[in-house]
Order: structure tokens, then sequence, then C-alpha cells
């Protein structure tokens, strides 16, 4: 059955809540309509109602600015209205800015990652709408790795921008599931909508009928990128490892000068590690020809991508050593916490705790992250 995304049920069956709105639309490049078309595009076309605000969160409205660059607010050239950055002066939108419309619309493609800035935008869209009284309508989209949730709760002592949601590090949740959840887990009083979409079944691998993908941000190219970004987004803080940033399998790969990725083979369950040597584009090795490794997903379905982190980092440091990995030039601690949600993995890892007992430590956290958030599950297998 031919995936429908949220934005065409909206602008279909739901299009009687837009009728007559002034309508914002919190988006970016990469959400689009069956057809490819975008759905900022849609919803100009559209009748009966008026595009009056565009919102861009990180990466800005056209996706293309890169991770941690501020973007100031502009104007649409062709249509002539405001586009409001949520990652500039401000990450929250203003009451001045949703005084300029009635309604707002959500769409993303997200990673279901807490780390990816997305959630952390919604979920300050999810406050300030409640404060305004403004109605919510996030029109859903899926994401990689849906069929459940990997990685340590957050600490609130880390609650960060790219620790923004009470949940594990990998959410399982597209931004539907996500937003119906954490207007209960937040208290908020807020009138949510969610445009569902239709024959999706929470595939892991991306299906020949879906929309084209487009990259929500310059490094995750691919569906593949997307999946693994969790896997390997520790090399933003430590990096004694490149992690094939710039190039086109950002998150994809781990290199080294000083590593055999021979060795490495075998350490993980669910993947394959293809040894690669590729040139580094950025970061401590730039320009440098790097043995590394290819992670490759064997069964999407099994993957777990934090687990996999935990696994390749303790495999590094039993064959290289603690300060292989800890102490390169510009290696960022509190930066690898922040990620994380948490010292609690650093520290077992520094302190040589098995992968294994580590994964362990916040499985109660997943059971229990599993039963809070059941309810707010839309689709099923």
């Amino acid at each position: 059955m031919k995936l429908t995304p949220g934005v065409d049920t909206l602008l279909g069956k739901h299009a009687s809540w837009l009728q007559g709105k002034r309508v914002g639309l919190v988006s970016h490049a990469a959400a689009v309509d069956a057809r490819g078309l975008s759905s900022a595009e849609r919803l100009h076309q559209a009748h009966d109602m008026k595009l009056a605000a565009l919102f861009g969160p990180e990466h800005g409205f056209s996706g293309i600015a890169a991770a941690g660059e501020l973007t100031p607010d502009g104007l649409h050239s062709a249509w002539g209205i405001p586009i409001f950055s949520l990652y500039g002066e401000t990450r929250k939108p203003t009451p001045a800015m949703l005084d300029t419309v009635d309604v707002l619309v959500v769409e993303f493609q997200d990673l279901g990652a807490r780390p990816y800035t997305y959630v952390s935008t919604l979920r300050l869209v999810l406050e300030a709408a409640a404060g305004a009284g403004k109605p919510v309508i996030v029109a859903d989209r899926p994401v990689p790795l849906p069929l459940g949730a990997d990685g340590p709760l957050l600490d609130p002592t880390f609650e960060t921008f790219v620790g923004f949601i009470p949940g594990p590090m990998q959410t399982g949740l597209t931004p539907g599931e996500t937003a119906r959840w954490l207007v209960r887990a937040l208290g908020l009083n807020l009138d949510l909508r969610v445009s569902e979409m239709e024959g999706y079944h929470r595939e892991t691998e991306r299906q020949p009928s879906w929309p084209p993908w487009v990259p929500p941000s310059p490094r995750i190219r691919s569906w593949e990128s997307a999946c693994l970004f969790t896997s390997t987004v520790f090399g933003e803080a430590l990096p004694a490892l490149d992690y094939g940033s710039g190039t086109e399998l950002s998150f994809q790969l781990i290199g080294a000068p000083w590593l055999e990725a021979r060795r490495l083979i075998g350490c993980l369950d669910g993947i394959n590690l293809v040894p690669t040597r590729y040139t580094a584009k950025s970061g401590l090795y730039a320009g440098q020809e790097l043995d590394g490794a290819r992670l490759m997903i064997s069964d999407y379905a099994a993957f777990k991508p934090v687990e996999t982190s935990v696994k390749l980092l303790a495999a590094i440091q039993e064959l290289y050593g603690p300060s292989a990995l800890w102490e390169a030039p510009g290696t960022r601690l509190e930066w690898f916490d922040k990620l994380y949600g948490t010292d609690t993995v650093r520290l077992a890892l520094q302190g040589g705790v098995p992968a294994d007992a580590i994964i362990a430590g916040w499985q109660p956290g997943l059971a229990a992250f599993s039963a809070e958030t059941r309810e707010h599950r839309l689709y099923r297998r």
C-alpha cells in the first residue's frame, strides 16, 4: 500500500482544520508530499486558508545551514511572508511571531533521536503555542528505527538543546507520536491534532512507494545515515574517531590513522563492519587517508543504534587503550555527556565497565518509557 504523508491527509480529509485560518508552518525543505512537492508549496497553493508565516529550525527553513550555525529571520522572496528563525536570536516562537498566525502546522523529517534537535524545537513550539492559546497540527512522517527505543533516559542535570525531551536517546516515535507524548509528559493545555499518515506500518527500511528522500540536514544525506546517527554521533565529541563528516557517508564511517579496521570485524551484533579507506574531510585528520570501517546494518528490525555506539567504543578502547579515545586534542567530554544525556555512559566506559553491563543499566528506563508512550503510538507494525 502506498504511503500517504500527513501533509496530504491534512489537505485532503482534514482540510477543515485550516479553513479560514492564517497558518504558520514550522518545517524545512525535507518535508515533502507524496509527489515530492514541498509542504510549504502545498500550503501556499491551498484554497480557503492563508500561509502567513514560516518558521525554520536548526539548519534553517532551507535545510542547508551547518550544524550549530545560527540562522537569521528573513522574508520569502516570492511569497512576501516572514521566515522566522527558531535557531537564531530565539529558539522558541515569541508572542509577536504567534500573533501573525491562527494555527501552527509542524512537519519535520525527524530521526526519532533526542540529540537531533528537531524534537527540541517541537517541544518549544508546543510550549509556546500552549501559552498563546494557539492550536498545533503535526503533519506526520516516517522515522528510522520505529520499532523500539534505545539508550539512556535523559538525566535532567544534562538538559540542553541536544537533550531537551525527557526520553531516551533514540525514541522510536514519529513526530506526531512524540508531540502526543510530550503534551502529556509536560502537562500542557493545548489543542493538538495529528494528521496521521496512511499506509504506514512502522517499516524500518524505506519503501519504493514512499515520497522522495530529501536530506533534513547537510550531513544526513541518506536513510542509512539517519539510522546510524546515534551510533556514531559521539564523533562530535571525540575527535580521535572520524565519523565521515562531510563525506557522502557521514555517520556511516569510523576511521583514524591508528585504527586497523579489520580488528573490529565481528565485535558488533546486527551490523557489518566493512573495511573502507577514505579521506577525512574535516576534523583532526582532515585531508588524511584513513583506514576506516563502514557500518552497514544487516537487520534493521533488530538494530539498536545506541547499543552499537557503546559496543563500538568499548571494543576500540579494549584494543587501543583509553587514551586513544579520550585524550586527543579537542576532546569535549562535556559534549559527549550532553549527547548521551548523562555522564554515566562515559564514566562507565572510562572505568572499563563491559558494554553489556552499561546497556543493561538503561533497560529499566526504556521499559518505563515504552509503557508511558504506548497509548500515544498511532501506527501498528
